[in-house]
């Protein structure tokens, strides 16, 4: 019989109170009440209610002393799967800060290996990246992590690929933000299910280990602490524990062995003092009661982990209690430090008197340390490539990655073309929105559309994806190229009419010669598309187009102002034979100080006189071509 849902939140109001930490218990149990509405006896796909799945989340979150934003976003995490609400409500009543924090899990929430379209990787990043509020990834692993408990109650197929997300997502994420309490307890729910063979032959090789040495490393903590104390070292806390089965099978693929007792660090020793100083001198006792080996010390407090983790590590033989032949790894580090190591980046989170929140100071740290994080483990190019992105859903569930600033449109463009074109409005988090609304992270996008193809060229005001504006810019182009093609044709045959000349024939032959180069019929019809559409003048083909040379000559007042100059110049044949001349419109020779030029006869017997390296005379007939000279005029 499934629990009351009264009694479930009064669960999850107990186990809040019992946390420790001061909240606003009036906020708090408006929330309990606003999942318990929203939830009602919806179950969750792993098969408990919505509201035992919540309560069973913030089991694993308290541990870590969020704060009541946290705790509300938790509660109230599966809120947007449920029908009829929507972030804008969520913000109404508990704040902008909770919309976010639920926006961006229900977001994470999507996020999975199987059927991806980008490396593994590139999802690790989007994990990081897709909040600037590390309590939402902080909320979505121990949502995975409580997953992981009930994974025995799913499908085979579910099993399997709950625990691939595990391993290859959420689990090198957790190590990344150095939260490895949070990665041990998936490895080790995730690890049996994956690897079932590799599970079982690792607890033989472990059992076997058992048989050979005993248990032995209660007796280690024993000796150890005592020879602290003999000393002068004072330890708050000597423990000690055996590899995980899922590192031993990491540690075994990386090192190529086949038995786990080759694992130079199967055993482990920790030792946890008041200070730093205390560190050192702890190290000093391990050094003298067991037999260092060497290269195996590292000193992580003078030199942390990218991800901040400090501690001293050494690997010693013939430590008290322990077997002679076996190797254990000591580690040796300050409470704060331990803290760190187990809660990550949870670490950082203080308190004030008026509920709990998050520095802002820490917060700049902590976006900083995942931004390194990021860089040294995927390098710049792979980081670089989701600076500045949100993800958004599909009502499906698929993720779709667009640049700050994205509107509805172009989330439709980047879903599939057809959608963009067909584009008629919008719903995010299901409220109508306008075309120019700004998506944000987590939102879920719902397009209208029309039956048939409605843009317009006012779209690209409202778009910030490129790819987008590609799209449309190619269908606009398609759908008018025709009747512009036709209009410029029309203005074109006006101007050949004017000046005598044969209208165009369908492949525009006479516009083959332009610009001094061979146009193709293609880029003939483009011509003739922008002279359509007025982004380039017809009376410029005047000058350009090589079919005007032959019939255009000098006006009368250009002659005039030659005439006037102070300096005439005049075009001789070189073997003295008279012919008429003019100057050619493309290169102008008349207008420079008697450059070199070359004289080209036309069909009609006029010698155009061109500059020497003029485009055009690629195009010219050598045989036409007449050697020329410049003439100072009587």
């Amino acid at each position: 019989m499934a629990p009351v849902p009264a009694a479930v939140a009064q669960h999850i109001l107990s186990s809040i109170d019992q946390a420790g930490v001061p909240f606003d218990q009036q906020r708090l149990e408006s929330a309990v009440r606003t999942a318990q509405e929203a939830y009602r006896d919806q179950t969750h796909w792993s098969g408990e209610t919505l509201l035992e799945h919540v309560a069973g989340v913030l089991q694993v979150l308290l541990p870590f002393q969020p704060d009541e934003d946290a705790v509300i976003a938790c509660v109230l995490h599966h809120v947007l799967s449920m029908e009829g609400w929507s972030l804008v409500e969520i913000e109404q009543q508990f704040g902008r800060k909770v919309r976010s924090l639920i926006s961006g899990v229900h977001l994470l929430s999507h996020v999975s290996v199987q059927g991806r379209r980008r490396p593994i990787e590139d999802l690790r990043v989007m994990l990081l990246s897709v909040s600037d509020d590390i309590r939402t990834i902080f909320i979505a692993l121990c949502d995975r992590a409580y997953l992981l408990d009930m994974v025995h109650r799913l499908p085979e197929e579910e099993q399997r690929r709950v625990s691939q997300d595990a391993l290859q997502l959420f689990a090198p994420v957790a190590a990344r933000l150095g939260i490895y309490s949070l990665k041990h307890r998936m490895e080790s729910r995730a690890f049996p299910v994956l690897y079932a063979s590799d599970a079982e032959r690792i607890q033989s090789q472990t059992a076997r280990l058992h048989d050979e040495h005993g248990e032995f490393l209660p007796s280690v903590v024993q000796n150890v602490a005592r020879e602290l104390t003999s000393r002068g070292v004072t330890a708050v806390q000597v423990m000690a524990r055996e590899k995980q089965p899922y590192s031993m099978f990491v540690k075994m693929g990386q090192k190529s062995l086949s038995d786990v007792g080759n694992i130079y660090d199967l055993y482990a020793c920790r030792i946890i003092v008041d200070s730093v100083e205390q560190c050192y001198q702890a190290l000093g006792v391990i050094h003298q009661i067991g037999r260092p080996i060497s290269q195996r010390f590292k000193d992580y407090i003078s030199f942390p982990k990218p991800n901040g983790y400090q501690s001293l590590h050494t690997t010693v033989a013939q430590l008290p209690g322990a077997p002679d032949d076996v190797l254990i790894e000591v580690q040796v580090r300050t409470k704060d430090m331990h803290r760190e190591a187990e809660f990550g980046v949870a670490a950082h989170w203080s308190y004030k008197s008026h509920g709990s929140t998050v520095r802002a100071m820490e917060q700049v740290q902590l976006q900083h340390m995942i931004e390194s994080q990021s860089v040294l483990e995927e390098g710049q190019e792979g980081t670089a490539r989701l600076v500045d992105h949100i993800f958004v859903l599909s009502p499906k569930g698929d993720i779709i990655e667009l640049p700050e600033g994205a509107t509805p449109l172009d989330f439709a463009f980047q879903v599939h073309t057809d959608l963009g074109l067909s584009f008629r409005g919008a719903r995010v988090n299901s409220v109508l929105v306008p075309i120019d609304h700004q998506l944000e992270n987590g939102d879920v996008v719902e397009i209208l559309r029309h039956s048939n193809p409605h843009p317009s060229p006012h779209w690209f005001q409202h778009l910030r994806v490129s790819s987008a504006r590609s799209k449309l810019r190619r269908y606009l182009y398609q759908q008018d190229r025709p009747a512009l093609v036709a209009q410029g044709r029309t203005l074109v045959n006006e101007l050949l009419r004017k000046h005598g000349l044969a209208i165009l024939d369908q492949e525009a032959r006479a516009l083959r010669e332009c610009d001094g180069q061979i146009l193709t019929q293609q880029e003939r019809e483009d011509l003739l598309m922008k002279i359509g559409q007025g982004s380039e003048r017809v009376a410029s083909l005047v000058d350009r187009a090589a079919v005007f040379q032959d019939v255009i000559h000098i006006p009368a007042s250009h002659e005039a102002s030659l005439e006037s100059k102070a300096e005439q110049r005049i075009v001789q044949m070189a073997d003295g034979v008279p012919m008429p001349t003019r100057y050619a419109k493309c290169c102008k020779p008349e207008e420079k100080a008697f450059p070199p030029i070359v004289g080209v006869v036309s069909r009609t017997g006029t010698v155009i006189i061109h500059k020497q390296g003029c485009g055009m005379l690629r195009n010219a007939n050598p045989e036409r071509q007449v050697d020329v000279r410049w003439k100072r005029a009587a």
